[in-house]
């Protein structure tokens, strides 16, 4: 798809702002909205950071009960989440209400149009300066010196007016796309985790014979398996450390939950902790060694991997590290079946607590689990591996799509706002049209 081009342009002052249409101004962005600072005396319709989809503008609706005294916001101002900037937290408010937390409310001007702004500030170029602005270390914010001195594009209030209407509609588009990729992820998922518990519960034979389990979750299963507790078949069952372990000057990887995922571990991104922490951490068993399993028990529950060659690591306390008996239980098996729905199911039963999830080891002793032989066990593994790689190819694919699709969204946006492609006549046929 391509776009016209303004047909005159000047040299903006700013590297990504050249070539500005000669009818645009550029202006300090405090000369195109005014900052709202009044308290809310009342609570009538609260939006926090959490509550705004980054670099889309979209409200999310959540069920938090959010404290504290907001801005009074109205109908058409535009909310920009100082804090950590790069997550491009940007809302034109529909309705009036309170900005509770990290904002700065901004009520444009008369020579601005609000969803023009927004988009503005959701354009890379801007998010990137901004960002660059920011104080703090650990809490990055942006002031309001820096956002309101933000070089801001300017053109006259009817082309905003269409530059935004053409994004409204060109983005929708867009972002339908990604839904439908977005689903077709999940679907994904679902294949995936269906041929593990399958594979993982009823075996690869189709006319093998069958018995009750006599666990719900389980139901039928191949008479010569063995249905039992997971802690049966395993050596050891404990988590990682339960103290905040020294991380200035760290060398050693300090992995939780985060860092785990089916793809494996993150040593890359994990923290990294002391030589004498991690000398205590593994004296008090906090050390996973080739072929344990970690099950995550905090926050994403259940979420696992076998642990294979890696440097030298500890765990928190998010994870629990699971030892099978090697010469009952294969690791790989054991990794599928905690991934199986049959497991899942089980966990999630024994999962307590509404704001931070947690399973806590005594309950992950009680999940029963159902084991064929060691022969058997491998060749289900080794059947179901390719089945589960291709349909990973197939997310990585899917991802790399939407991916190319949200890159295409911040060019166009950026493209629009900043006159290198002219809506006007598009949106003067459509007008003609209607």
């Amino acid at each position: 798809m391509s776009f016209p081009a303004y047909p005159s342009y000047r040299d903006g002052g700013v590297e990504w702002l050249s070539g500005l249409p000669e009818s645009w101004e550029l202006l300090p962005l405090k000369r195109t909205a005014a900052l709202v600072t009044a308290k809310a005396t009342e609570r009538t319709f609260p939006v926090a950071l959490e509550n705004i989809e980054g670099k889309s503008g979209r409200l999310i609706e959540t069920d938090a009960d959010f404290s504290g005294v907001g801005t009074a916001f109205l109908a058409g101002d535009v909310l920009y989440g100082k804090l950590r900037p790069y997550l491009a937290k940007v809302y034109p408010a529909q309705r009036a209400g309170e900005a509770i937390g990290d904002f700065h409310v901004l009520r444009p001007k008369a020579c601005s149009d609000a969803k023009f702004l927004t988009y503005l500030l959701l354009t890379d170029e801007a998010t990137s300066i901004l960002n660059g602005s920011t104080h703090g270390a650990k809490m990055p914010r942006v002031s309001w010196e820096a956002l309101g001195g933000f070089p801001a594009p300017l053109p006259p209030l009817s082309e905003q007016t269409a530059i935004a209407a053409f994004l409204d509609r060109e983005t929708a588009k867009i972002d339908a796309l990604v839904e439908e990729q977005r689903r077709l992820i999940e679907l994904l998922k679902e294949k995936r985790q269906a041929v593990i518990s399958h594979a993982v519960t009823k075996g690869l034979g189709p006319t093998v014979p069958m018995k009750d389990s006599g666990v719900e979750w389980l139901g039928q299963v191949p008479v010569h398996w063995e249905v039992t507790a997971i802690k049966r078949l395993c050596e050891t069952i404990t988590d990682g450390a339960h103290i905040s372990p020294e991380t200035e000057g760290g060398v050693y990887c300090f992995v939780s939950t985060r860092d785990v995922s089916d793809e494996g571990i993150d040593f890359d991104g994990c923290l990294r902790t002391t030589p004498d922490s991690f000398d205590y951490l593994v004296r008090t068993g906090c050390a996973p060694q080739y072929g344990d399993v970690l099950f995550s028990k905090d926050g994403t529950i259940g979420r696992t991997t076998v642990v294979g060659d890696a440097p030298e690591f500890v765990v928190a306390s998010s994870l629990i590290i699971i030892r099978p008996n090697a010469d009952v239980l294969d690791s790989e098996f054991l990794d599928l079946l905690c991934k199986a729905v049959a497991v899942q199911q089980q966990v999630s039963s024994f999962v307590k607590g509404a704001g931070l999830p947690r399973l806590s080891i005594q309950n992950l002793l009680r999940v029963i689990g159902v084991f064929p032989p060691m022969e058997e066990q491998r060749a289900i593994v080794a059947t179901i591996a390719p089945q589960i790689e291709a349909l990973a190819s197939l997310s990585v694919a899917v991802e790399a799509g939407i991916a190319l699709l949200f890159e295409r969204r911040a060019a166009l946006i950026s493209a629009a706002v900043t006159g290198k492609i002219d809506v006007r006549g598009t949106m003067l046929q459509q007008a003609e049209a209607a």
